[in-house]
């Protein structure tokens, strides 16, 4: 009798989480993604959002006491959004004994701030590293394996070929979204989820564990060749070129279809990146096999972590990379299997559970990377970057040019509060925030991003061609010595002949597009502000302000808009 009663419990236990769980996943408040026309937007509470983030550094989120100073600060921002990180270690310190005490206060505090949160599940790995699992993982390698380098020693890293390992981590990390549900699922403090962090295999182009090298010298999965078949005219053209080189074979191994596995040097990029008939993408060379092996195998892993979770409490889900670049251009110098932009068809394959590929992107490339994360529809949405100047401007454009869902310059303990650019353009987003949303993916706003080097940018929006120029004026040289770091300006179609500009030294000349016997005018020019979504004009700028009445000039060392009226004659 007592067993039938016990039975009876846990199967209206099994359904009372069923039915709570499928609450959840109709909900439209909860944090979810929608398109609106070529973008894709997070929606919260029924609205889209822009995230204007900061991440913490990785260990500041283990101490409550350590984050009190700190949530001040980071308001003095004017941020919304903190990216902190939630560690496997520190929830599950004994197997299947949770701890979520960090996690409450972290949402306790973060509410006190009127603060939203992305957490980041530092699982299985970190930096491509294993290092935040707990104690009774590190220590029981023969239960929870190890990666191998190709003189057969163990690397700090996890194999992704263990279900011991995967299952582990899939475990715990649904353990945390069915406590996330539990406490947050009305209130919608936490916006998304990434998904480990940076992944990949380092020290070698690929693990090299004997399970591993039995996987490699099998035949390519036929479900990712018939997939690889199936998308052929939309896959990556640095994953197209690897598969071409080798005559498109629709089966054999790795080396077969990709090419020998062995590392050699690589240029990253071309010379000369305004030059479009360079290659200045990825160059395919010998390796290409190691790191789509990799990537096949740690999207699979991933994708049951997520899935795991978001059987618990379905919101939006990102995996972050850490990406290729001259510093360490080989697979293996950065993470060898990660959702780098060459390898986003197999993590489209192995994980459809993840919503986002996301770039950690602090390199110099910063325009064309946005373009290489948004090619085949990815959202753009950028976990960790630059602050100061170059991360306001960077920001500016990211939301204008590449439709981005957020923005979060990494180590906010070091910045929040002090760095007077990032939050004053964060400010400035926050007034014009609607006006962005209501334009993604119309094809009635872009962006530029301009320095000294790279100081003039002609393009086509609207009615209209749009000459942006880098421009400081003769004083603030003489006053400075120096000209400001990169500056960004945002362009919005709002009407035939209307548009608002947003910017900050810049010079803007308009050109006919569609006649060219006709010349522009400035017809009125406003500058001002938006207060709650509406426009607020101060000044009617004419004269020496606008340069004979065809040039509008952002003077000033921070950011401002500016609404002009265009009219046309002979």
């Amino acid at each position: 009798m007592k067993t039938q009663i016990l039975i009876c419990a846990t199967i209206a236990s099994l359904a009372g989480l069923c039915a709570s769980n499928a609450q959840t996943k109709n909900d439209p408040s909860l944090p979810h993604l929608e398109k609106q026309g070529t973008a894709t937007q997070l929606v919260v509470d029924g609205k889209p959002f822009l995230v204007l983030g900061a991440e913490l550094n990785n260990s500041s989120a283990s101490s409550l006491e350590y984050l009190k100073p700190l949530w001040p600060k980071l308001v003095a921002t004017h941020l919304n959004t903190v990216l902190a990180t939630v560690s496997w270690e520190l929830i599950e310190p004994e197997e299947g004994q949770f701890d979520f005490s960090l996690v409450d206060g972290l949402l306790q505090q973060a509410r006190a701030n009127d603060l939203h949160l992305v957490l980041l599940w530092f699982g299985s790995w970190k930096n491509g590293k294993s290092s935040y699992q707990p104690l009774w993982v590190k220590t029981n390698q023969d239960r929870f394996p190890l990666a191998c380098s190709s003189d057969g020693k163990s690397l700090p890293i996890m194999t992704t070929f263990s279900d011991a390992n995967r299952d582990a981590d899939a475990h715990a990390f649904a353990a945390l979204m069915r406590h996330l549900r539990e406490v947050d699922s009305e209130k919608h403090t936490v916006l998304m989820i990434q998904v480990e962090n940076e992944v990949g295999t380092l020290g070698d182009s690929r693990d090299r564990s004997p399970a591993a090298n039995e996987a490699f010298a099998r035949p390519v999965p036929g479900d990712l060749m018939d997939y690889l078949a199936q998308h052929k005219d939309t896959l990556a053209p640095e994953l197209l070129k690897a598969w071409a080189a080798h005559g498109f074979k629709t089966s054999g191994t790795w080396t077969e279809v990709f090419g020998p596995g062995k590392p050699a040097s690589v240029q990253l990029y071309g010379p000369d990146l305004t030059d479009k008939k360079k290659d200045v993408y990825w160059r395919q060379l010998n390796w290409a096999s190691d790191e789509f092996f990799m990537a096949w195998r740690y999207s699979m892993y991933v994708n049951q972590v997520a899935a795991a979770g978001k059987a618990e409490y379905d919101i939006p889900m990102y995996v972050n990379t850490w990406l290729q670049q001259p510093g360490c251009p080989r697979p293996g110098e950065y993470p060898s299997g990660g959702p780098t932009p060459q390898v986003h068809d197999l993590w489209r394959f192995g994980a459809p559970a993840m919503d986002i590929l996301s770039p950690d992107l602090y390199i110099d490339q910063f325009a064309e990377t946005c373009a290489r994360y948004t090619r085949d529809g990815n959202p753009l949405f950028i976990p960790e970057s630059k602050a100061g100047v170059a991360g306001a401007a960077q920001a500016i454009y990211a939301f204008g040019a590449g439709n981005a869902i957020g923005y979060s310059p990494f180590g906010a303990d070091r910045f929040a509060g002090s760095d007077q650019e990032l939050a004053r353009a964060y400010d400035f987003l926050s007034s014009v925030s609607p006006l962005i949303l209501a334009n993604q993916g119309k094809d009635t706003m872009t962006a530029v991003l301009l320095d000294a080097t790279n100081a003039t940018q002609t393009f086509r929006l609207g009615n209209y061609n749009i000459e942006a120029k880098f421009w400081v004026p003769p004083s603030w040289m003489h006053a400075t010595n120096a000209l400001p770091g990169p500056i960004a300006g945002l362009f919005i179609s709002t009407g035939p002949d209307d548009y608002i500009i947003m910017a900050r030294n810049l010079a803007v000349n308009f050109t006919s597009a569609t006649n060219e016997s006709e010349s522009v005018g400035i017809g009125t020019d406003e500058e001002g502000v938006y207060e709650n979504g509406r426009w607020v004009p101060g000044r009617r700028l004419n004269g020496d302000e606008v340069y004979e009445w065809r040039t509008l000039h952002f003077r000033d060392d921070k950011y401002s808009i500016q609404h002009v009226k265009l009219y046309r004659y002979r």
